[in-house]
């Protein structure tokens, strides 16, 4: 018999002996290796070898559950089916020997705490909410979402929602910070639809690129232009 793991708000890491397939839309397999799997309190699971920094071999994001089971062909122990809830995509995982298995309480996460001129960016984008084009008003600074405050969201002229994620320097991960802003408020009907900027004094190429691709605005603020020297903030 199997069981589903629904991870109840842990974090479990496991380093294990194990082979992956990916099978859905596209299909990959990752051949037989020791590896970590990450599965987060979020219901994501995610494959990590020990040479790519954070990025996964392979992953699927949530609503996802984990059925366990055993199994014994080519000398395997178990077997672990990772099923999207939504898309039925599936990412299974042979185990052949599990050298650690553990879960974690991590507890509410703060969020992440802006340096002083994040801080006093988002303070002066709202202050003057027009460098994001005209008839633009501010509803409310940090505002608050379950994976924490979104740095500023507004009304743009005709009405619409707009959230904006303010970084000094704007990479990939903030774009992608912002995407799950917008996939979280995008569910209110008293939001939706949101579009969503993302705004810094220095945005990296890749980051600009991944952020269109998204429908993602993005500006480039003059930190000194906004202080009131000369206001030449540039949309995008």
């Amino acid at each position: 018999m199997g069981w589903v793991s629904t991870n109840l708000g842990r974090v479990r890491l496991v380093i294990a002996r194990c082979s992956v397939d990916y099978v859905g839309r596209l299909t990959a397999h990752l051949p037989l290796a020791t590896r970590l799997v990450l599965m987060k309190a979020d219901g994501s699971v995610s494959i990590h070898a020990d040479d790519r920094a954070f990025k996964p071999l392979n992953w699927m994001n949530p609503p996802c559950s984990v059925r366990e089971e055993a199994y014994t062909e080519h000398d395997a122990i178990a077997k672990w089916t990772v099923t999207h809830g939504k898309s039925g995509e599936q990412l299974i995982l042979t185990i052949f020997e599990i050298l650690h298995d553990h879960k974690h309480e991590l507890g509410a996460d703060p969020g992440l705490q802006k340096d002083g001129v994040e801080a006093h960016l988002q303070e002066l984008l709202a202050e003057h909410i027009t460098t994001l084009g005209e008839g633009y008003r501010l509803v409310r600074r940090e505002f608050p979402t379950a994976i924490g405050p979104v740095d500023i969201l507004c009304k743009d002229a005709d009405g619409g929602t707009v959230a904006v994620e303010i970084k000094r320097r704007g990479e990939i991960d903030g774009v992608e910070q912002l995407t799950r802003y917008l996939e979280l408020l995008n569910r209110d009907p008293l939001l939706a639809p949101v579009k969503g900027v993302f705004a810094a004094q220095e945005i990296k190429p890749q980051a600009r690129v991944l952020a269109h691709d998204r429908g993602i605005e993005t500006l480039t603020l003059d930190y000194n232009a906004l202080r009131g020297i000369e206001l030449d903030g540039t949309l995008f």
